[in-house]
């Protein structure tokens, strides 16, 4: 049982004896401690001064007298205000560090084939470009926080759908045409997703050009976008693609697969993966039949000019055009079948989709379309939104080849992390070999952990110099820490079971209360798909080890009995936080 329900227990015991009321010990506010005061958990009282009939100091300084004298768990207490500060005795902290020292999947539970099952989508890609900076967070998120719902005791199952069809697709398909003169990966020696995305570049330099020139001929800018020859062309395309042409179909698995064998290497790359992979091409059908249907039942109507709508003004939001008058599909339309697929295949609790929140309005839309289509399963779906990451110098556009794609970031951040450890002597005694990986754990490790200490909903500002920083509140840091612990142990040959009662000192006690918070910070990061909760909590731990170490001597200790105490409070850290970077996707280094 944690803490905080043993104690909540414990109070409406007291709260029964002292004033005779009966609290439901759920409704009970307990939190830790501010540091300027002495105590380890508060319990604000004020609720209960109405049932006590005192001030709430009195009140206070009755429930802590009570839990002092009948309960196991406190061993001193003060008043602040309204404010109980209780000091948790110390042999609760002995027993807890004792039953968890050793275990290797400390705070983690394991699902059965009973358990709800989650699916998380992330990833997302187009394929007319390579996965650039925002994919990068987008990835990153959908791959932690598919491990933090598995290491909460959910069956999750991590899917991928690929927008591989529609008029962005098109643009470099037509692109291709124009100038492509036969190019493929080989014979340019470009990464296919990259040679691609050229083109899409391309495509967005030719039709910016015939727009300028429509407009010098007396257009409007609106009629020069609609009557420019090459988005005409993209058009006439989909609608063959739809139709199956047979030479437009030709092109399009050629160069999407130029890009899928691009993918694959940087996902792996990144340490993504997925469990499905969910295609536009094999789902938007499905969702044509849904719209068909909600034709018929009278969900949606359709327009004089063929165009299929939803009318969801009633419910505070607009008209929705679900389908476009020449009869293809829009992405709405690929996400409603996409979505009723999802259930067919996993029979999910919870459906999480990580997108940016740039999408915030498709997803309200998407998720109202699906329940009044008659979907009760709806209501579980959510919508992880995250905000978009920036650089120093401006935001990212890939139409105009601006972007940053995540080949170069991954290059550029290992090649940082290689000048930063050799400028701070940190590969003496490895080999070339061991070098290279730890270069790699270290660059990818930093730009993992710089991106996901953030709070996904908000935007950030990713700066690579910093992200690398072996000082503050960085993965080298925290991975430093662990090898550090990591070499301590090294150096001795066994660690021996203490059994004699050892005198805490406040940096101890403070450790492994840090420790202790492992669990519950989990399940608050499960509960919001926050790893930025994660991420902030191993920092602490591994700040507050660097703290103990500083002060406290471990190999030098002259008393057996508290040498072995320190070694194996060092060996549950460096476990604890091998085990909250892993649900970041962070390796942590053995040697640094």
């Amino acid at each position: 049982m944690l803490l905080q329900d043993s104690l909540s227990i414990s109070i409406t015991q007291a709260l029964k004896s002292l004033f005779d009321v009966d609290i439901d010990s759920k409704t009970i506010l307990i939190q830790g401690t501010k540091k300027e005061f002495a105590g380890d958990v508060t319990l604000v009282v004020f609720p209960f001064t109405k049932a006590s009939k005192k001030s709430p100091i009195d009140t206070a300084n009755a429930i802590g007298e009570y839990l002092k004298t009948n309960s196991e768990l406190v061993s001193n207490y003060n008043v602040v205000q309204g404010f109980l500060n209780l000091e948790i005795a110390e042999k609760y902290w002995f027993v807890f560090f004792n039953s968890e020292k050793t275990n290797a999947t400390y705070g983690f539970k394991t699902a059965n084939a009973n358990s709800p099952t989650v699916v998380v989508e992330y990833s997302s890609p187009n394929t007319n470009k390579p996965l650039h900076l925002g994919h990068v967070r987008n990835n990153l998120l959908g791959v932690s926080v598919s491990e933090i719902l598995k290491a909460n005791g959910y069956n999750v199952k991590k899917v991928n759908i690929v927008n591989d069809r529609g008029v962005h697709i098109c643009k470099s398909m037509y692109a291709y045409q124009l100038q492509g003169n036969g190019a493929t990966p080989q014979s340019t020696n470009k990464k296919g997703d990259h040679l691609v995305g050229d083109y899409y570049v391309a495509y967005d330099k030719i039709y910016k050009s015939e727009v300028n020139d429509l407009m010098a001929s007396g257009k409007t800018k609106e009629e020069a976008e609609k009557q420019a020859p090459s988005m005409i062309a993209v058009q006439q395309m989909l609608q063959k693609w739809e139709q199956n042409h047979e030479e437009t179909i030709n092109l399009w698995k050629m160069m999407n697969g130029w890009v899928y064998e691009g993918f694959d290497v940087t996902y792996k790359r990144m340490g993504v993966d997925f469990d499905k992979i969910y295609y536009e091409s094999n789902t938007y059908l499905l969702g044509k039949d849904l719209v068909q249907s909600g034709l018929e039942k009278g969900v949606f109507y359709k327009k004089e000019d063929g165009s299929i709508w939803i009318d969801l003004t009633a419910d505070k939001l607009d008209e929705k055009v679900v389908q476009r008058g020449d009869g293809t599909s829009l992405y709405v339309t690929q996400d409603l079948g996409t979505a009723t697929l999802r259930h067919d295949d996993f029979n999910f609790s919870k459906m999480v989709y990580v997108v940016g929140n740039e999408q915030d309005y498709h997803f309200k839309v998407l998720f109202l379309i699906l329940k009044k289509l008659g979907f009760a399963w709806a209501d579980e779906m959510f919508h992880l939104s995250y905000g978009m990451v920036e650089l120093p110098h401006g935001k990212m556009k890939s139409r105009e080849g601006t972007v940053v794609d995540a080949d170069d970031l991954m290059d550029e951040m290992i090649t940082t992390a290689k000048e930063t450890t050799e400028t701070l002597g940190k590969t003496e005694g490895l080999t070339s070999d061991e070098a290279n990986e730890l270069f790699d754990t270290i660059g990818m490790g930093a730009l993992k952990y710089f991106i996901l200490k953030v709070d996904p909903k908000k935007k950030m500002m990713f700066d690579p110099q910093e992200s690398i920083d072996f000082q503050g509140n960085t993965a080298p840091f925290i991975q430093y820490t662990h090898a550090r612990i990591k070499s301590i142990l090294r150096k001795v040959d066994a660690i021996e079971d203490v059994n004699a009662t050892i005198q805490l000192n406040e940096k101890e006690k403070n450790l492994i209360k840090i420790l202790h918070e492992f669990p519950q910070v989990l399940t608050e990061a499960g509960n919001n798909y926050s790893p930025a909760l994660i991420a902030n909590y191993v920092y602490e731990l591994a700040k507050e080890f660097n703290g103990f170490y500083h002060d406290y001597s471990i190999l030098k200790e002259e008393n057996v009995d508290v040498k072995n105490f320190r070694l194996q409070l060092a060996m549950f850290t460096a476990n604890t936080i091998k085990n909250g970077m892993h649900l970041l996707g962070i390796k942590v280094p053995e040697r640094m």
